[in-house]
């Protein structure tokens, strides 16, 4: 097994690739001229916003593992370029070049939109009202009929392994007015690899899944976490179920996490 990364030097990728080289695979990362990539990674030079430096970097690979995405940008037009122009580039160079590699994309839960009575399934409608969210939608789309083995992980809210978004998080809601027992299904570094390896098996060929925790966690819960203040409220909910995704696909298809709750990774020093 040989895999090609991308977004090997995003927050991501640099907490995913240690863990695939520890795991034994045989690990690339595309990385723009000059860039380094992380110990026992071949770095290949490429860019997926320039289609003619891909060429050679799919040659072999038995897996595309696709994590390169803008999204903390006012630049709307770079969202759009990076993940759905990027991701069509890298869609159209693996089929030129290793047909039968297995592209396995990064997306994220915020592509359920709002309104739901339920936490979200895959089969949901999709709609998206911020571009982040959109882009992933029309990749996701570009991805499925593109006659490749695919596989589409929508990732909860990451946080871990000091990458600092949790910390950031609650400022971000704040800004966004989001009330303060509004709950959020997070990710852990750790289970966005353990998510991978599991695809990499074969186990998701074919399925678009949600990869979050095991119970939600607060805003204000989180707040208290990072040691961030957040107003509390007894206001009620105008949208419970935002930001909450079903994982029992992801479970039935062998996925056990292994940082169930924020508060396990707090207590073994894993935020």
């Amino acid at each position: 097994m040989t895999i090609l990364v991308t977004g090997a030097t995003g927050p991501v990728g640099t907490r995913l690739l240690p863990r695939l080289v520890e795991a034994g695979v045989d690990c690339r990362a595309l990385v723009r001229h000059g860039k380094s990539a992380p110990d026992g990674v071949t770095p290949v030079d490429g860019d997926i916003l320039d289609p003619d430096s891909l060429d050679g970097a799919p040659n072999g690979v038995t897996d595309v593992v696709h994590m390169a995405a803008l999204f903390r940008t006012q630049d709307t037009d770079a969202i759009h370029r990076t993940n759905v122009e990027g991701t069509r580039n890298l869609i159209a160079a693996t089929k030129a070049q290793a047909p039968q590699a297995r592209p396995i994309m990064a997306s994220t839960n915020l592509v359920y939109g709002s309104g739901l009575t339920r936490p979200a399934r895959e089969d949901d409608p999709t709609a998206a009202d911020s571009p982040y969210p959109a882009s992933k939608i029309l990749a996701e789309t570009d991805l499925k009929a593109s006659s490749l083995n695919w596989s589409i992980l929508r990732f909860g809210f990451v946080y871990g392994d000091k990458d600092g978004h949790l910390e950031s998080a609650p400022a971000l809601m704040a800004n966004w007015k989001w009330h303060p027992a509004q709950t959020l299904d997070l990710v852990h570094h750790r289970d966005i690899a353990a998510a991978v390896e599991l695809a990499l098996t074969g186990a998701l060929d074919g399925h678009t899944v949600n990869v979050v925790d095991e119970p939600p966690t607060s805003i204000y819960e989180i707040a208290q976490i990072v040691g961030a203040p957040y107003e509390p409220s007894a206001e009620p909910l105008d949208d419970p179920w935002k930001g909450r995704a079903d994982d029992a696909l992801l479970r039935t298809l062998g996925f056990t996490a292994t940082v169930p709750t924020v508060y396990h990774a707090q207590r073994d020093g894993r935020l």
